[in-house]
């Protein structure tokens, strides 16, 4: 049993623990799986590039080529690594637990401290994807491939599924704990769900003052507005749409809770 398992690792890692995953794991398995044929691709792009250098024959676009595979390739890795446990671990503790603490480790390292940042890192390349488009980026090279703006917008949607990927595991790991009703895996998730919501709110209210403003307010300007601003608490200073988002997180955990109530009451 155990060389089979160490040939299903080495074979396919979307396989192992298949018997727990729920069908979001299974999602990011078919979907890893699709763009792993990237990889060989890759290696075809890579020796035709060096055959070709040789030859005298540089081709700038293969380069270009390679860097979009590798990217797309490696960013939907991180997914799959995430649903199959198959990233590194630096750890010298978490294989001697019991399985209940590898589960709350897990909650608490996916929720707590991954899918943050992961929401962080869509919030900062948005942008990026979104100046790029408006830009028409291109390649360096005037030979090389154009249209870079395709690479950078999946760039950006990746996060996205690797935020999928985070959640997926996220719950399959709560229900090894509890019943992984919605009010708790919100409210387990609590910082996840606050610093979504405040990202939902600053964008919310930005784009009302935007439509609602005058042609002569620039986007500069709504950003320096009286509701993007700060005030003190104690020696802290806070932005007012970080207690928005506070509060309507507060309040989306009340109205989930109430409706579950009356849904299981009914």
């Amino acid at each position: 049993m155990q060389k089979t398992e160490e040939l299903i690792q080495l074979s396919d890692p979307g396989e192992v623990g298949r018997a727990e995953h729920n069908r979001g794991d299974r999602i990011v398995v078919w979907i890893s799986n699709f763009f792993a044929w990237l990889f060989p691709a890759l290696m075809v792009a890579i020796c035709a590039q060096v055959v070709l250098r040789q030859a005298g024959h540089n081709q700038a676009w293969l380069d270009d080529f390679q860097w979009w595979l590798y990217g797309a390739a490696v960013l939907v890795g991180i997914g799959y690594a995430v649903t199959t446990n198959s990233h590194v671990r630096v750890d010298i503790f978490y294989d001697n637990y019991s399985d209940e603490k590898k589960a709350r480790t897990e909650v608490v390292a996916l929720v707590w401290l991954f899918l943050p940042f992961i929401l962080l890192s869509w919030d900062v390349t948005f942008h990026y994807a979104v100046a790029s488009v408006v830009a028409d980026e291109g390649s360096d090279s005037p030979n090389g491939l154009h249209n870079l703006w395709i690479l950078k917008v999946f760039m950006n949607a990746a996060f996205l599924f690797i935020a999928f990927a985070i959640w997926a595991a996220y719950v399959r790991n709560l229900s090894k704990l509890t019943e992984p009703t919605l009010f708790k895996q919100l409210l387990v998730a609590f910082p996840t769900v606050w610093f979504a919501m405040n990202l939902a709110c600053y964008y919310a209210i930005w784009w009302f003052l935007r439509l609602t403003s005058g042609p002569d307010v620039s986007a500069r300007d709504i950003g320096r507005m009286d509701i993007f601003d700060e005030f003190e608490l104690g020696p802290y200073e806070i932005k007012y749409t970080v207690v928005i988002a506070l509060v309507a997180t507060i309040v989306l955990l009340i109205l989930v809770r109430l409706f579950s109530g009356r849904r299981s009451g009914a």
